[in-house]
Formats: C-alpha cells, sequence, structure tokens
C-alpha cells in the first residue's frame, strides 16, 4: 500500500537530493566575489614576506592577460578563444570541455600587501603573482640590552 508513496530506492533518492544541493551551493558566489570553480584555478596563499598567488590558464597568450591591484583586491581577467571549427564548416563536436571566453576571478588581499611591490609572470600555462609584504609589518627580533 505504502510503495506507491515513495521511489523504489528511497535511499538512492536522498542521495541524488544532496548531491543536487551541493552542486547549488558549489557555483553560489562566495563572500569575497570569486566562484568556486572558476577559471581559472587558483591557488593562494603566502609566506611572511610575500603573498604568492598561483593561476592556472594553460592556452592564452600572456597579452590577453589583466592583472590590477586596486583599494586591496587583486583582479585576473582576459579571454580565452575557442579552439573549436568555426560555423561555416561541416566539422561536429561532441564533446565541449574546455572554457572558452571572458574570464574573471578577484582576490582580496591582506592589508600588510604592498601594491607597489608586484611581480607577475607566465611561464608553462601558470601565472605567478607575487605581491610583497610592507616591511612594517614583517616580525623583527629586538635585542635585549
Amino acid at each position: 500500500m505504502y510503495r506507491s508513496l515513495f521511489a523504489n530506492d528511497m535511499y538512492a533518492e536522498l542521495d541524488r537530493l544532496q548531491r543536487e544541493m551541493s552542486r547549488a551551493f558549489e557555483y553560489s558566489p562566495s563572500i569575497r566575489g570569486a566562484v568556486r570553480g572558476g577559471f581559472p584555478a587558483m591557488n593562494v596563499g603566502g609566506t611572511p614576506e610575500s603573498v604568492e598567488i598561483y593561476a592556472f590558464a594553460p592556452g592564452i597568450d600572456p597579452a590577453d592577460i589583466e592583472v590590477q591591484i586596486e583599494k586591496g583586491v587583486l583582479t585576473v581577467a582576459g579571454e580565452r578563444a575557442s579552439a573549436l571549427p568555426s560555423g561555416d564548416t561541416k566539422a561536429s563536436v561532441h564533446i565541449d570541455e574546455r572554457f572558452a571566453g571572458s574570464f574573471r576571478r578577484v582576490v582580496t588581499l591582506p592589508e600588510d600587501a604592498d601594491p607597489d611591490r608586484v611581480t607577475a609572470q607566465y611561464r608553462d600555462g601558470v601565472l605567478h603573482i607575487s605581491i610583497q609584504r610592507r616591511e612594517t609589518s614583517l616580525p623583527r627580533r629586538i635585542s635585549v640590552q
């Protein structure tokens, strides 16, 4: 009698609902303005002397990447052209998983990051941005006399 009210496998249905909820939150905007799972993928970390940011953006001309710091916010923006055949050919595409189009990633920097001491290098598809910390914020050993 109750079988018609529930799915054949209630646990499979609960698992499906959980996956849908996870997917909805995974792509929602974060508090810092960036979207999880966006392009390019980024690693952000630091040392006592600097903030280190790695953006993984293969297949992009470095001239097409814009790096900007304004009011403590780092922005990496640019565009990756599509490698798919144009609409004029009779070619067909079966799978298209590579991101193409405009992109923009935003990272909030710590207060001690010095916007005047930044280097950016693009090599082998990886953009490495190094931002030095202000000298006043670095720990110093004070000798006791």
